[in-house]
């Protein structure tokens, strides 16, 4: 692994330091309940969590939303709390949509085990009577803006709290990709793709590749090869406010996927900009600060798939 020092990067960081604001604990009293609605399993919770907080008089509102085929996107005006029910998966995607308006998010589990879930059903009542009494942490985790670019021309932006992937399609050939910092070139890149990733996703795909694990208050972006051949084959470290330009080569099918997300097919002269979010996903955490290292070997002993089918 190789960490680059902040000298490297410029000052200019397009209000970059907003995302650093964090909020203070506050009793919650406007809640969105999202259950996954592909996981049957998640209306039983959803339903217990809504009775428990309807006798506290909170206001609740329950939206069943499709995770694996978003369409319909909630209106989350007057909310000040979302909660997921689901797993890490579903917790990204909600994570998009209450970033942008500063509303924290709490995750509770009904599938496999992961990092960013923070409940499971035995411990609904314990923790949403703390919940409401404020007593909780609110982490406030670093976000990517990845924006797609054709000959200059902007063609997409997203927003980014796990990772974005430049990697190969149908062809399964390597590809190649140059990477550039604000001060030009970095390294050029001969594998299955490259990882573009945060702290968050340290533990996502950039772990299934070999990358090393970052603490999820860390402000930093981690660039990694997926499988690279007679390339550097380390994870490198930037300073948060490091700007990254990936330049793929297209000879055959080259991708963008972000955070697990449906891939865009890349062509020749595209270029993919990524920097520090102005926006933070703020989650709400009952543990100790060191609950991460506590929780880090239990999660990666267990297998999920394994632990998943115990409950079916």
């Amino acid at each position: 692994m190789v960490c680059l020092p902040s000298r490297w990067y410029s000052k200019d960081n397009s209000g970059y330091n907003n995302s650093k604001m964090s909020l203070s604990p506050f009793k919650p009293e406007n809640i969105m309940l999202m259950p996954n609605l592909a996981d049957p399993r998640t209306n039983a919770l959803a339903d217990q969590v809504c009775t428990y907080l309807t006798k506290t008089g909170v206001a609740v509102k329950t939206f069943h939303y499709d995770f694996e085929n978003p369409g319909i996107v909630p209106d989350l005006n007057g909310i000040d709390l979302l909660i997921v029910i689901g797993g890490d998966g579903s917790l990204l995607r909600a994570g998009l949509f209450c970033a942008p308006l500063g509303i924290p998010l709490l995750g509770i589990r009904s599938g496999r085990l992961g990092f960013l879930v923070e409940l499971n059903d035995s411990e609904l009542e314990q923790k949403l009577e703390k919940l409401l009494k404020a007593d909780y942490r609110l982490e406030t985790r670093m976000m990517l803006k990845a924006d797609l670019f054709s000959d200059d021309s902007l063609k997409h932006s997203w927003d980014v709290i796990n990772e974005a992937v430049i990697c190969r399609g149908n062809d399964v050939h390597p590809i190649e990709v140059r990477v550039d910092l604000n001060e030009g070139y970095l390294n050029s890149y001969i594998a299955d793709g490259v990882i573009v990733s945060t702290a968050t996703g340290s533990t996502g795909y950039a772990l299934a590749a070999g990358g090393p694990i970052l603490p999820p208050e860390l402000r930093n972006m981690l660039i990694l090869p997926i499988a690279p051949h007679l390339s550097l084959d380390r994870a490198v470290v930037l300073a948060e406010g490091a700007q990254v330009n990936l330049h793929p080569t297209i000879k055959h099918d080259v991708v963008i996927s972000i955070d697990g997300m449906d891939p865009v097919l890349l062509a020749q002269g595209d270029r993919v900009h990524i920097q520090a979010n102005r926006h933070s996903l703020h989650m709400v955490r009952f543990g100790e600060p060191n609950y991460f290292y506590r929780n880090l070997a239990a999660v990666m002993q267990r297998n999920p798939i394994l632990e998943t089918e115990k409950h079916d």
